[in-house]
């Protein structure tokens, strides 16, 4: 929902689901489903819509995934493509302990989505900034994974085709439930 909405705002040719091959930030914390069954998800969850992809990009290119890394290579495979990275409000007010934020500062343009009733990222000087607003929802990842833990409805919440697939391969306990 999020990105069509920045997409239609900003009139964007394209927006990509980056799937992270090993996201680094996370690696520690929990658990981490494996990319390959991630990007199937993504590329269920967008199939149809028109101008969102989902990208193996950072999966291909293997290792941990540096946003850096893959703004560079996505601006190699597009010269001249005017490139924006969307995030969260959230990871927008962590967006300074990224690594090589200089570089990532000088080659996209960020687009904060903006969800009512969350805090707004403050603008960062010296960044291409855009603010996005879009309706608001009460649904993150974390809460889904609960909800598959604890056994309560997904139907509505993510595509079918993507529920199915958690479905067959009982990810995040939801077969057990």
């Amino acid at each position: 929902m999020a990105a069509v909405n920045v997409r239609h705002a900003l009139a964007l040719d394209v927006v990509l689901f980056v799937v992270a091959n090993v996201p680094w930030q996370k690696v520690e914390s929990r658990p981490i489903t494996d990319p390959e069954i991630r990007f199937a998800m993504v590329a269920d969850a967008v199939s149809g819509t028109p101008g969102l992809e989902a990208s193996r990009v950072e999966i291909d290119r293997g290792g941990e995934s540096y946003t850096a890394d893959t703004i560079r290579q996505l601006a190699a495979q597009w010269p001249g493509a005017d490139l924006h990275l969307i995030l969260g409000s959230d990871a927008a007010r962590g967006l300074p302990t990224w690594d090589r934020v200089e570089e990532l500062r000088q080659s996209t343009s960020v687009v904060v989505v903006d969800r009512p009733g969350e805090v707004p990222a403050p603008v960062l000087s010296g960044w291409r900034w855009n603010t996005v607003r879009v309706p608001a929802i009460g649904v993150s990842s974390s809460d889904l994974r609960a909800r598959a833990v604890d056994g309560r409805p997904l139907e509505f919440l993510v595509p079918a085709s993507v529920l199915d697939r958690i479905r067959q391969l009982d990810l995040y306990g939801f077969a057990t439930c």
